[in-house]
């Protein structure tokens, strides 16, 4: 069950002009809530005249040792507007206390020996620098091709910890840089990627139909013109995993709700039967009784307040992180989803 606590800052460091990244230290009593796999992420929450708020942000450190995590690190980047991260930028300091939850997300590699590639954009490099680290270090006969497109060059967050896995294992790990917004003397032109241009670029990289599995992390536009070229090169929609940092929000959703509706709800082993006002979705009915409900970003993007679908309809309103295999097994994401029957359970613990 996913659960907040206070973990103090060990160190902010200054990735880039708009980019940090924190360390934050667990002690040892929590480190086996907080051990995680490569490739997931935490999520912070902060509350600000009287509003909680909350954001997700990857962990960017390996997988931990047997013992668990003695610190966990994460990057963020500044949004324009945005309270969290701005607050990161500005205030957070050495010796403060953020309240964190335990790691969750299903964007994750488990080691294998295999060749494996990665297609991100600005910080959707966070979660996959855990991934391809953890991989690189645990896996001798592993191999990683890691194709990033950023702005600028001074934009580029962890340039340095890239550099350095370049340098570790030059036999195993192939980095391919391209920016948008400037020349570069060596590599790539310059320009987005986009689907047409990596159609064309991504079989003269790398053997496509050899690759074991695909990790595409950026904004959506990135995302899924990456995905639409590698199903344009064969390649099996199973082998493609994805993880979105950013959409518009959604628009304004008139769905009726049936007159009486109901959401029963288990969460944490208990259960409860609760009326759903008229606009609200699954979660926010639940939220109104359980407000320990798991949750993060409210947009269908992270995945935090997946739940099984036990019985009932819902409509989603949009799905940016549960897979096909997972929403035809009867998970949907709570945050999104309105009931289309009088009744409707659902169950976070499965």
């Amino acid at each position: 069950m996913a659960r907040f606590h206070p973990l103090p800052v060990a160190a902010v460091d200054r990735l880039t002009d708009d980019a940090v990244a924190l360390t934050l230290t667990v002690p040892p009593e929590l480190r086996e809530e907080f051990r995680h796999a490569p490739g997931q992420h935490l999520a912070l929450r902060r509350t600000i005249d009287g509003t909680e708020i909350r954001r997700t942000y990857s962990i960017c450190s390996p997988a931990p040792a047997a013992d668990g995590p003695h610190t966990l690190r994460i990057g963020v980047r500044l949004v324009e507007g945005g309270a969290f991260s701005t607050y990161a930028l500005k205030e957070i300091a050495v010796g403060d206390e953020l309240e964190v939850m335990t790691p969750a997300g299903r964007f994750t590699l488990e080691p294998a020996p295999a060749l494996y590639a990665a297609i991100v954009g600005g910080s959707g490099i966070t979660p996959v620098l855990s991934i391809v680290t953890t991989l690189l270090a645990s896996e001798p006969r592993a191999r990683f091709c890691l194709l990033r497109s950023d702005r600028t060059a001074a934009s580029t967050m962890f340039l340095e910890e890239v550099a350095d896995l370049k340098d570790r294992y030059p036999e195993r790990f192939q980095l391919v840089t391209v920016v948008s917004r400037e020349e570069q003397q060596a590599g790539l032109p310059s320009g987005r990627l986009d689907r047409e241009r990596l159609t064309e670029l991504l079989p003269a990289l790398l053997p496509t139909a050899a690759v074991a599995g695909w990790f595409l992390c950026g904004p959506f536009g990135l995302v899924q013109g990456a995905e639409q070229a590698l199903r344009e090169l064969g390649v099996p929609r199973t082998r493609i995993h994805e993880e979105i940092f950013h959409v518009d929000p959604a628009p304004v959703v008139t769905t009726a709700i049936p007159a009486h509706s109901t959401v029963t709800a288990r969460l944490d082993g208990r259960g409860g039967t609760w009326p759903v006002r008229e606009g609200e979705s699954v979660l926010d009915a639940v939220l109104r009784n359980r407000p320990d409900a798991p949750y993060a970003c409210k947009g269908g993007v992270c995945g935090t307040c997946r739940a099984f679908l036990v019985s009932g309809e819902v409509r989603m309103d949009r799905n940016f992180a549960l897979e096909p295999e997972e929403t035809a097994a009867g998970y949907v994401l709570a945050c999104q989803s309105r009931p289309a029957t009088e009744r409707v359970e659902v169950d976070f613990d499965r």
